[in-house]
């Protein structure tokens, strides 16, 4: 089985590289090539452009930023879905909304190319260990031609049903991040205004019923000043921008998420998009004069 993979950043890398370590038969793309070097060492083929990166190939994998720039590689002149062989499979592992997700599976049909959504979560850890969590959307039978390759970055797939399934799931779980920062950020502020040493107000909510993965890995970060290089501060609010699309599209309400969504958006224009994640925590730092700082 042929695989091409477009968009080799901090998630797309390190999957690739995975797959080209487990043997598979893998061309790839990115708009920097030095972020192949990796994959070509372990075996895989670099080709000059989107288009001449699936000509051949039996699945396709694209991780890229979000929706703009699924659609522009999906339908713009010299697209991937012109150039795809018919009975190929798409499998998108990035975050997108359901109306792009539907203009792309409409076209792709029309071309009889089957399309899953398969957004992932689990940070750059988990893409370099295999062992992202994977949310897959869209037919049975097109997810079990490719588990196995699913399999080789994630630790935990699921199928969950139906086209867009697997984009709904992931932007439904990862808005939890986002308020969990802001929240984290507000409970150490109040603790460390309040006269408490800030590690210990730390290891007081990683231990008490408030305790959570964002206070264990996000925690030490926000102490240190770091603020997390993990991820950008503007593909954070990206991601809180497609939730509240999503709540739009299904008439759900969602208060919260509109608050903290538009403490990103302040922190995006005063910090800038390529700035760490945890650069929002920063804003409430400032409207308290109060850093929040470990020894």
């Amino acid at each position: 089985m042929k695989i091409a993979f477009i968009g080799l950043g901090n998630m797309g890398g390190p999957m690739a590289l995975n797959i080209a370590k487990a043997g598979y038969d893998i061309n790839v793309f990115d708009l920097d090539k030095s972020k192949a070097e990796p994959i070509l060492a372990a075996g895989g083929v670099w080709s000059t452009s989107p288009a001449e990166v699936v000509v051949d190939a039996d699945v396709v994998m694209t991780s890229l930023p979000g929706p703009k720039q699924l659609q522009s590689i999906a339908l713009d002149e010299d697209n991937i879905l012109d150039a795809m062989k018919q009975g190929s499979i798409w499998i998108d592992l990035s975050t997108n909304n359901l109306e792009v997700e539907r203009e792309i599976r409409a076209a792709a049909e029309a071309k009889d190319i089957s399309t899953l959504d398969a957004p992932i979560s689990g940070g750059t850890e988990g893409a370099a260990a295999g062992s992202l969590a994977i949310y897959v959307g869209g037919k049975a039978e097109t997810y079990e031609k490719v588990k196995d390759i699913l399999d080789v970055i994630g630790g935990d797939v699921k199928h969950l049903g139906d086209h867009g399934a697997g984009y709904v799931a992931k932007i439904s779980q990862v808005m939890l991040c986002y308020l969990h920062s802001v929240a984290l950020s507000e409970a150490l502020m109040l603790g460390i205004k309040g006269g408490v040493d800030p590690e210990i107000m730390l290891s007081i909510v990683q231990k008490s019923t408030g305790r959570s993965y964002v206070a264990d890995r996000y925690g030490p970060p926000i102490l240190e000043g770091s603020y997390d290089p993990g991820f950008a501060l503007g593909l954070a609010h990206k991601d809180m921008k497609l939730t509240l699309e999503l709540a739009k599209s299904t008439g759900t309400t969602l208060p919260m998420c509109e608050q903290v969504e538009d403490i990103y958006s302040r922190a995006v224009d005063k910090y800038g998009f390529d700035q760490n994640h945890l650069m929002a925590v920063k804003l409430l730092e400032e409207q308290n004069d109060q850093l929040l700082r470990g020894k």
